[in-house]
């Protein structure tokens, strides 16, 4: 394998820099693993040695990337050996203790004993998960088990709530399931994009690549639709640049659907025989002509009609978005907009067509195929149906109506439940909501009020165990096997490569020790992963992601994509191929959505809008990439984007501290004047936390959320720009 390795990373000019192999990596073992950061989901290969990460090499045999890598996947080795490692258990008796080293043993008892207590006097629902997308498969799996099964409670959200649950739902309500439809072989074969919501180029470097290499290899015939309030280096290969004004894409899309209408570009054999809902759908958009649509969107009407026939005469088309159309209080509508798009053309279920979320962590998919949302319950069950949960119980072994019917509360909900002292106890893994929940005032009351605090992670502090009572340590990406699925189905198996620090434990594990302290243990008898992956394959046979005939052994042997029913199938590339989706008479759903506003809009107090995103060489909340000197060096410190009209009006120059303020909170940065904004709206990265400084931008966002998704409206807040004294 080692005379293959050769370093790929995509440079931010898009350059290619190859490395190959010295004498020394020659010495080093190598295992294969993947990314452990967005959903891309890019192969790599770990080359380790006397149980220390020395390099990581992209995998040339991986799908997702063909050996290609970003910069912070090169960087991987060095999150891995940090000063701040959990090594043991970590508790304290108050709040205002120190925490104190203990052992398992202790930590464990001391967490099944008050969750006895608060279940005793409280009921299950008293307790919760909150969990994340970076989890494996595995540790998804006995989490739900534990939780839904044996305590009771459908009290399991993740931090993918906040980042793919509307997607999740427009798959849902538009196709029939949650099953995005291609694969990013189609890149290579598709003659138009359209890039909604997404900064494609910043958060996943390599899908971006592709795509870009697809454009330079045929320029005119290949055709990018870029849809951002800010211009960002993805609008660098737009043909068709939309400058969006924030939370308004229901009404674009709603106007390219009325151009392609209007000039008779859709696939009307296909919308009769493949779907339903047409009818009501065009009878909203007369209304929604280019010039309409310009009004509420800032667009010119004629760049309207320009993206919506490049997109209608297109061969093959793809969609991609990401949380710039999920992260909203419409943010299932966007989807289903999107969706309808693709099924009016009848570009979906084909070579190098369809609609295509861009998940934003590398198991947001397998956790939601394990049941990881509280509504949730294994292969894409659903907790509010009867035969869902009979089915359910019985693999389990629990007696007719153990499951509880009522799904549990989502992310914003549980917090909010917390802070009123409806539920009394939280235990987080893998994830630091103190950071990247919204209105994040309202997260912190909620983990002050909790009776008890648990939080698996890797590193300590974080600005979520600082809030802890008990603190356990879990082994992290190359130190344990298990598997997860990434954007396109893809499920991928990650070797393990060294072997933990001192006590330091798989999430899994230290769920499996919970229960048989608390008394269940005889439910989880597990082993290894692969013991636990075999129980969960038996509650997707027969399903919509049937993955009877995936193992472990042929997961060494390479990546495959679900559906995967038997040991000869193949996988399964694209779904919906022969027109028949998900619902049950086979057909696919348009539905018909009116533009409507934000939460908040600006006002004379709160005049600006404010949205949120990443940057390209930080990954969610720091607590990795913030450990890279190389990656913070381009960004070293936060920043507040705004328009030179408006920082002329508001006096502040280039380098100014700016105090960002909405009705919930506050954050300052300096400021970064550019025309790429749209004036009245101003940008600011979510990555820093309160160990980083005042840049805490969650402090102002707001926690409403969609209706059907429960995904909070991250990106649209309103709120005000102050100067702060003269400060450079």
């Amino acid at each position: 394998m080692t005379e293959r390795i050769v370093m790929q990373v995509v440079q931010e000019t898009g350059e290619i820099v190859e490395t190959p192999l010295t004498e020394e990596d020659l010495k080093l073992t190598w295992n294969k693993s993947v990314c452990p950061y967005c959903g891309v989901g890019c192969g790599v290969l770990v080359g380790s040695r006397d149980g220390r990460v020395l390099k990581v090499r992209g995998d040339s045999n991986h799908p997702a990337n063909f050996g290609l890598l970003c910069g912070k996947g090169a960087t991987l080795p060095q999150m891995v050996h940090t000063p701040d490692r959990l090594r043991y258990p970590l508790m304290r008796s108050s709040r205002e203790a120190e925490f104190q080293r203990t052992s398992w043993e202790t930590a464990l008892d001391r967490i099944a004993s008050q969750w006895r207590r608060i279940i005793q006097d409280h009921g299950p629902d008293a307790v919760a998960f909150y969990v994340s997308g970076q989890l494996l498969t595995e540790d998804y799996y006995v989490v739900n088990k534990l939780a839904k099964g044996f305590l009771g409670t459908n009290n399991v959200d993740s931090n993918s709530r906040l980042c793919m649950a509307s997607a999740v739902s427009g798959y849902v309500t538009s196709l029939g399931a949650d099953a995005p439809p291609g694969c990013y072989a189609d890149i290579e074969l598709a003659d138009c994009f359209l890039l909604i919501g997404t900064n494609t180029a910043a958060c996943h470097p390599v899908t971006f690549e592709r795509i870009r290499r697809r454009k330079l290899r045929a320029p005119t015939r290949v055709k990018v639709i870029v849809v951002d309030p800010r211009k960002t280096r993805t609008a660098d290969i737009a043909d068709s640049y939309l400058a969006i004004r924030p939370g308004t894409d229901v009404a674009l899309l709603n106007a390219m659907l009325h151009v392609l209408m209007r000039e008779e570009l859709l696939d009307e054999p296909f919308i009769q025989r493949h779907t339903t809902g047409c009818k009501p759908l065009q009878a909203i958009l007369d209304r929604y002509t280019p010039e309409y649509a310009s009004n509420l969107c800032g667009i010119p009407a004629d760049e309207i009609q320009k993206a919506a026939r490049l997109f209608g005469c297109a061969k093959a088309a793809m969609s991609f978005w990401s949380m710039g159309l999920n992260q909203s209080t419409h943010g299932t509508a966007k989807n289903n907009c999107v969706i309808n798009l693709h099924l009016a053309t009848g570009q979906i279920g084909r070579a190098g067509a369809g609609p295509f979320s861009l998940t934003g962590q590398p198991n947001a998919m397998g956790g939601r195929e394990t049941g990881g949302l509280a509504h949730l319950l294994p292969g894409h069950r659903f907790v509010a149906e009867e035969q869902d949960r009979r089915e359910v119980e019985a693999l389990w072994g629990l007696p007719p109506g153990r499951i509880a019917p009522q799904p549990g509360l989502s992310a914003v909900e549980l917090f909010k439940a917390l802070a009123e002292g409806r539920v009394k106890s939280v235990w987080v893994l893998c994830t630091n909501p103190m950071v990247s929940m919204p209105n994040l005032s309202l997260a912190e009351e909620a983990l002050e009020k909790a009776e008890l605090v648990i939080v698996n992670d890797i590193y300590h502090p974080t600005e979520t165990t600082q809030l802890a009572d008990v603190i356990l340590p879990a082994a992290q990406w190359s130190e344990r096997d298990g598997t997860l699925t990434n954007s396109e189905r893809c499920i991928s198996y990650m070797e393990q490569a060294i072997v933990p620090p001192e006590e330091a434990l798989p999430d899994w594990k230290i769920i499996c020790r919970f229960a048989q302290v608390f008394g269940v243990g005889q439910a989880f008898p597990f082993q290894s992963t692969e013991e636990i992956y075999e129980e969960y394959k038996l509650l997707t046979r027969g399903r919509d992601l049937d993955i009877s005939g995936v193992t472990y052994e042929r997961l060494k042997r390479g990546s495959l994509q679900w559906p995967c029913p038997s040991p000869s199938h193949r996988s399964t590339m694209r779904r919906y191929t022969d027109g028949r989706f998900a619902h049950p008479d086979g057909k696919a759903r348009f539905l018909a959505h009116e533009y409507e506003s934000p939460a908040e809009l600006p006002d004379e107090q709160f005049p600006f809008i404010l949205t949120t995103g990443r940057v390209r060489d930080q990954w969610h909340t720091m607590t990795r990439t913030g450990k890279i000197p190389v990656l913070m060096k381009k960004e070293p410190e936060p920043f507040v984007e705004l328009h030179p009209d408006d920082a002329t009006r508001l006096g502040i120059d280039e380098g100014n501290r700016v105090r960002v303020l909405s009705r919930r909170g506050q954050a300052q940065a300096k400021s970064r004047i550019t025309q790429a904004i749209k004036p009245g709206t101003c940008f600011m990265p979510f990555h820093w936390g309160s160990l980083w400084g005042a840049a805490v931008v969650n402090h102002t966002t707001i926690e409403a959320f969609d209706p059907l998704s429960k995904q909070p409206e991250l990106k649209f807040c309103a709120v005000r720009l102050e100067k702060v004294g003269g400060d450079r």
